[in-house]
């Protein structure tokens, strides 16, 4: 009988993830039943909001059960269908998670058109990250021509992202990324403004030395010492989407920092507004960011940087590389070939 792997959560981390939270398992190739298709996954998307989902916690979404297979936007190829909406050799966008075979009942699946673009990007640049750039900067940072956006994490999938729409809105983008040759990649490649170093420990004076008239939108995807940087900066009716809090996700506890009380008055006496946000918030915005970005990667106006790992095994160190920088560019796993 043919085989089939996956990676499951073997135990919830305390901290940073460990390799003894995974566990690589030998399963046999399910049978498509009626109406199922059967998905060979090609790519695998890593992304930081996944460990949220190995803890047990409150969160806006169901977490992963010890046992079960970790969760993950997939780019597969059907490779047999029972289902009526999809033929063998279908290239979809679909949720199989981390593992190299997954029935579907077709629902949720969207198919990737591969005259497109590269199908990798159907969980890159044009799919989840790319929207949730799109999505965050647009409806919530707003950014008007002449304005100073500033983006952490600025040469990963979605920090990419959020500094090229803002150039092409008119605004000055200013990227924070960790190290010289992703500061030079974001500046010189993606024509960002400026891009500082996280790590140089005179990065508040550099920021504020980048952004002369103050920060009018702060795409939040870090938290830690970069929003403690920015925070002195913002102007008034400055505009803060928060997508993500890397920094933070191996906190093994929860604690004000001393300066909140200061926060909320400025809050309040600057009139700052923070949001938080999913990406599923915006669905209905999918036609018109599809529409936008493939267009813009058309004409080359927005750029895109891919760090692939080879395997299904590779998936569990790229991940806890990920939650530490190590990746260059938005992260994926070649599970398989484009074609079987």
């Amino acid at each position: 009988m043919a085989q089939a792997k996956r990676i499951v959560l073997a135990s919830r981390p305390v901290g940073e993830p460990k390799p003894s939270d995974f566990r690589l398992e030998d399963v046999p190739v399910p049978t498509p039943g009626n109406g199922e298709v059967l998905l060979r996954t090609i790519w695998l998307s890593l992304d930081p909001y996944m460990r949220g989902r190995m803890a047990d916690g409150p969160s806006y979404a169901a977490p992963v059960p010890i046992g079960g297979v970790m969760e993950a936007g997939t780019v597969n190829e059907v490779i047999a269908s029972n289902n009526p909406n999809f033929a063998k050799g279908d290239i979809v966008l679909a949720r199989a998670g981390w593992q190299t075979h997954a029935l579907s009942d077709g629902k949720g699946l969207a198919k990737v058109d591969p005259k497109l673009a590269p199908i990798s990007t159907a969980v890159g640049v044009l799919g989840m990250p790319g929207m949730t750039a799109y999505t965050g900067l647009l409806d919530i940072g707003k950014p008007q021509a002449g304005e100073t956006v500033v983006v952490a994490a600025a040469s990963g999938a979605v920090g990419s992202a959020v500094g090229q729409i803002a150039k092409i809105k008119g605004a000055r983008a200013v990227g924070i990324a960790g190290g010289k040759d992703k500061c030079d990649f974001v500046k010189k490649e993606l024509g960002f403004d400026e891009c500082l170093d996280h790590r140089d420990p005179d990065l508040p004076a550099k920021l504020k030395q980048a952004c002369p008239k103050g920060i009018d939108v702060y795409f939040e995807n870090v938290g830690g010492a970069v929003f403690e940087a920015v925070f002195p900066l913002l102007n008034n009716f400055a505009r803060v989407p928060v997508c993500g809090l890397i920094a933070h996700y191996n906190d093994t506890q929860a604690v004000a920092p001393k300066w909140a009380g200061a926060m909320m008055r400025a809050i309040l006496t600057k009139r700052l507004t923070f949001r938080g946000f999913i990406v599923s918030d915006f669905a209905a915005r999918h036609g018109d960011f599809l529409r936008d970005m493939s267009s813009w990667v058309r004409e080359g106006k927005v750029k895109y940087k891919e760090f692939v790992t080879e395997g299904l095994e590779s998936a569990p160190g790229a991940f806890m590389g990920l939650l530490k920088g190590a990746n260059f560019g938005k992260q994926l796993v070649r599970v398989g070939p484009d074609k079987a």
